[in-house]
């Protein structure tokens, strides 16, 4: 899990707020100020929304997690959460429920975004490709046109090293290409090669790195804070990033970075070499942006997380902002269009 629940959103705020006078990638132009302005913001598609009921759903991780996700977080407050900042749409990202829920889950969902009254309008469900029972659960699952893809969790105790590169794990990733459904690498920083390995495999299936690899911004910092230790080479990170990025059937999902953002370090400085290392690594065409809300409140909330990015990429070609915001998120999951 991610660090640093202690973060201060007031501190966050006060540095948004002096973002102008930032360093390098942070420096805004009036131009760019002027860019993001309440009614004149780029329309954002968010491919990581996360949204739990503690009374239908059973999330076991949840019981070593911080305090503050221990509560539901529906509709409503993803409303509240994105409220002013131009979310158009959401793709709703699985939670790690339990086995015994995944159905459940999957139907909640394709339920939700039915029923219209919602930004959520394709969903990425749990799985567990390493069974063999794998291939009649997603099958049934598949017709659902809500349904774009599946995710297991690949950094937790149940997913040892290595495990994706099994015969049946392959396997199952080979069906989903057959199925026209992608499969997202949420997995160690140190284990990013194994998901390369598993991308060259299955050529025919698209695959999303999760969260910039799961980088640990304290990596990044020439002078990290006492309390904070790197747990893995920010050299090696970006060598595995661009093994990723020369897999033609891989993408690079710009999220959940916020959640592990060392405090006392403002946020564009701490987040700025894992963001552009991945927009130049992967370019323009292959970036999405995701929320990764409410697990991103553990180092801010979804607004210091989307305004800090806008900030990051504010220098960048204006086409090339809205491929990451909300086109290229559009075309990967044929998702309808937004007025």
């Amino acid at each position: 899990m991610p660090v640093n629940p202690s973060a201060s959103s007031a501190s966050r705020r006060d540095f948004l707020a002096l973002a102008a006078a930032a360093a390098g990638t942070s420096l805004l132009s009036s131009a760019a100020t002027a860019a993001t302005t309440p009614t004149n913001l780029i329309p954002a598609i968010d491919t990581h929304q996360h949204l739990w009921d503690l009374k239908k759903l059973q999330l076991p991780w949840l019981a070593g997690a911080p305090h503050i996700l221990k509560q539901d977080y529906g509709l409503p407050e993803y409303a509240a959460a994105t409220a002013g900042l131009n979310v158009v749409q959401a793709v709703y990202m699985e939670v790690d429920v339990r086995p015994e829920d995944h159905v459940l889950e999957a139907e909640t969902l394709i339920n939700i975004c039915r029923s219209k009254k919602a930004p959520t309008v394709a969903a990425v469900i749990s799985g567990r490709p390493g069974l063999e029972t794998f291939s009649d659960y997603i099958r049934k699952l598949a017709k659902a046109p809500e349904i774009r893809g599946v995710r297991q969790v690949l950094h937790s105790e149940t997913a040892p090293a290595g495990m994706c590169l099994e015969t049946q794990f392959v396997r199952s990733m080979l069906l989903l290409g057959e199925l026209n459904l992608s499969f997202d690498l949420c997995m160690r920083p140190t284990e990013l090669a194994d998901g390369a390995a598993l991308a060259r495999k299955c050529p025919k299936t698209r695959f999303i790195v999760d969260h910039c690899g799961n980088a640990d911004p304290a990596a990044f910092l020439k002078n990290p804070p006492k309390s904070e230790t790197a747990p893995h080479d920010p050299g090696k990170w970006r060598d595995d990033i661009k093994t990723l990025a020369d897999c033609p059937n891989v993408i690079c999902k710009i999220s959940g970075v916020i959640a592990r953002a060392p405090a006392g370090v403002p946020l564009a400085d701490a987040l700025a070499p894992i963001v552009n290392h991945c927009l130049d690594t992967f370019g323009p065409d292959r970036v999405i942006f995701g929320g990764d809300w409410p697990v991103c409140l553990l180092g801010g909330s979804y607004k210091d997380w989307l305004t800090t990015l806008r900030t990051l990429i504010a220098n960048r070609p204006l086409t090339d902002q809205k491929k990451l915001l909300h086109a290229n998120a559009a075309a990967f999951y044929r998702l309808p269009a937004f007025a």
